[in-house]
């Protein structure tokens, strides 16, 4: 199969899972705190790529040179985004996290521009601009009261926090992913933040006490281990290899679909008129920063 595809289908893949890991999270976070959620996903994806971490430093010799970026991109997207992550689905809905998440890619192309990698033009400002907006429109509704609402804007406010990281991460992280391959580069980076997040899990209460998750809590925590964590970053990251960041990055339009159609049967979570109004303002915002790449 064509590698290319291979990576668009790759990107599909993890999107979709990005979807499913929101409203996962936001279903099992209320019996933890964040941080410990983080670590647990983490510990989980880093034991599911051991093998292949063991496998790769066998025939790779990882240079004393990397080192320090591998550390520091692991923080971002394996410590601070998980962190903002859990923390955000504590304070607002899977759908309005999965909308502010959905404006990875607007941030993801906005660094490239600032890296000169993409030229900033009139259509990809107005793209921003209706990005920005739509995220607007979500925040500034809730359902609630005044004090849920301040909830609300906090957890959105996180999950771009959290977007942002993946952004940077996406953009910097294409050489190291060429050298040492998406696999083992995912499984280092992966278990590098995992091990960044374990004294802050020990300042905590993550190992004070045994987990006591829900039969469901247990699932939900699994899935994002195993497939939230080392399936879905391995696949953005074979996606990154072969796209460019914000090729990879626009199938995020996927993430909030797929948390808005499971986030009613699974955490019964009202679909709202700002929801659909925000998504669709992101999903055209996206496309309409991507329309001059897909006609060259």
């Amino acid at each position: 199969m064509n590698k290319v595809i291979l990576a668009n289908f790759a990107a599909t893949i993890s999107s979709l899972s990005a979807g499913i890991s929101i409203v996962a999270t936001r279903f099992v976070i209320f019996e933890t705190d964040p941080i410990s959620l983080a670590f647990y996903r983490y510990f989980i994806a880093s034991i599911c790529l051991l093998p292949c971490l063991i496998l790769g430093l066998k025939k790779q010799h990882i240079s004393i040179h990397h080192i320090f970026p591998i550390i520091i991109l692991g923080i971002l997207l394996y410590t601070l985004f998980p962190w903002f992550f859990s923390a955000s689905l504590k304070y607002t809905t899977a759908a309005y996290g999965a909308i502010a998440l959905a404006t990875m890619p607007i941030f993801t192309l906005i660094i490239s521009c600032l890296l000169k990698n993409e030229k900033l033009t009139k259509t990809k400002a107005i793209g921003v601009a209706l990005a920005f907006l739509g995220v607007t429109i979500v925040a500034s509704q809730s359902p609630m009261g005044s004090a849920a609402n301040s909830n609300n804007f906090l957890g959105i406010f996180l999950m771009l926090a959290s977007a942002l990281c993946a952004a940077i991460y996406s953009n910097l992280s294409k050489p190291l992913i060429i050298i040492y391959g998406p696999v083992l580069f995912t499984a280092l980076s992966i278990t590098a933040g995992m091990f960044i997040l374990f004294p802050f899990a020990c300042f905590g209460d993550t190992f004070s006490i045994t987990p006591e998750f829900s039969k469901a809590g247990w699932i939900a925590v699994l899935f994002l281990g195993a497939i939230g964590g080392a399936l879905q970053f391995t696949g953005y990251t074979w996606a990154l290899k072969w796209l460019t960041p914000p090729q990879a990055a626009i199938y995020l339009t996927l993430t909030p679909i797929s948390a808005i159609i499971l986030a009613y049967p699974i955490v019964n979570e009202q679909i709202t008129l700002d929801i659909v109004i925000g998504l669709v303002f992101v999903i055209v915002a996206i496309f309409v920063l991507n329309f001059t790449r897909i006609k060259k």
